[in-house]
């Protein structure tokens, strides 16, 4: 099977003239060279394509492939995660992870919240406002937590973004509409554990893998998983297994629920977090979860669980084939034993 690679490396962008935040999804050539020899083991000719821009050059010189690799996060506009399963939709050529409508409603932050409550599963009360001045006529209640409304990473969270008063909120909201050029979203503030959750299959067959928990240590931001405490999280941050029960199968159980609701595919993880009562709520979806085998959380999870990293990606080609009908043969038919 002769599988396409697409991906956004981060030196290119730093190389064009971006700054180190603008690419902080985007990665480094030691995660692409681990997926592509994932992806060679599994008996799969594999091919580098990179960017979107270098897939529609590839695709209107007459290249074409059985199956797509897709890892692009894209740059601009609430359709970047989209813009290459578009393309690959109108080519007709299947592909691994979601489509462009899940890749839109998870990336904006408030319409997933729309659809995980639509769905009766819960999430804290929220606004999304695109002024400062839209603020002061919120009736959520405080504290509160704002953050750019359509980035990854943890991008704009910082020990500002929970505010206690509608000044600090007007101040962080301030900030981060000027610094991201797009909406700020605005939660209520849940006092209790986080979890991740990383999940891979489609539909009735996705499931749970395995939910870690962040614990921040005496060296990281206080209170917020900010994006220094994950960008810089050794010394700062350590994660462990989630095992005891019933809290495992709560929050599982709305992992899995919120991902079929917003029709994620194949793999990624789901940000769970604990209100004051201890009940868990949906905070936001990742489709295009990090897969450095060093330091992602998804395969932290994997590892935790005894999962090898080419088992992980055995599992999520293997939804992605079954669902465009390919056969699923050789080792992609097979579980890796760790």
């Amino acid at each position: 099977m002769r599988v396409g690679l697409t991906y956004d490396l981060r030196s290119e962008y730093l190389a064009a003239g971006y700054s180190d935040v603008d690419t902080a999804e985007f990665d480094q050539p030691e995660t692409i060279d681990a997926i592509a020899g994932a992806l060679a083991r599994l008996g799969l000719a594999v091919e580098r394509i990179g960017h979107a821009r270098q897939l529609a050059g590839r695709l209107t010189a007459g290249d074409r492939w059985d199956l797509v690799f897709n890892f692009c996060e894209g740059l601009h506009g609430f359709g970047r995660e989209s813009l290459v399963p578009a393309l690959l939709d109108a080519w007709q050529i299947p592909y691994v992870f979601s489509d462009p409508l899940a890749c839109a409603v998870t990336l904006h932050k408030g319409v997933a919240k729309h659809v995980v409550r639509g769905h009766g599963l819960a999430t804290p009360d929220f606004a999304v406002v695109e002024s400062a001045e839209e603020v002061r006529n919120l009736k959520l209640r405080f504290p509160l937590f704002a953050k750019p409304v359509a980035e990854g990473t943890g991008k704009g969270i910082s020990t500002a973004s929970r505010a206690g008063s509608t000044e600090e909120l007007v101040a962080v909201c301030g900030t981060l509409l000027a610094r991201h050029r797009q909406p700020v979203i605005i939660e209520e503030f849940l006092p209790g554990r986080e979890f991740t959750v990383g999940l891979v299959g489609t539909g009735a067959e996705a499931g749970a893998i395995g939910t870690m928990e962040v614990h921040l240590g005496p060296k990281a931001d206080p209170g917020v998983y900010t994006f220094d405490n994950k960008e810089h999280w050794e010394g700062r941050v350590t994660y462990s297994l989630l095992t005891e029960e019933p809290l495992l199968t709560a929050v599982e159980a709305l992992a899995v629920g919120a991902w079929r609701a917003l029709g994620c595919r194949d793999g990624g993880r789901l940000d769970i977090r604990l209100d004051a009562a201890g009940v868990p709520s949906f905070l936001e979806a990742n489709p295009l979860a990090g897969l450095n085998p060093g330091h992602s959380d998804l395969p932290f999870i994997c590892r935790f669980k005894g999962i090898p990293y080419d088992e992980l990606i055995r599992r999520i080609v293997a939804s992605a084939v079954r669902r465009a009908g390919l056969p699923l043969t050789g080792v992609l038919a097979t579980s890796i034993a760790a």
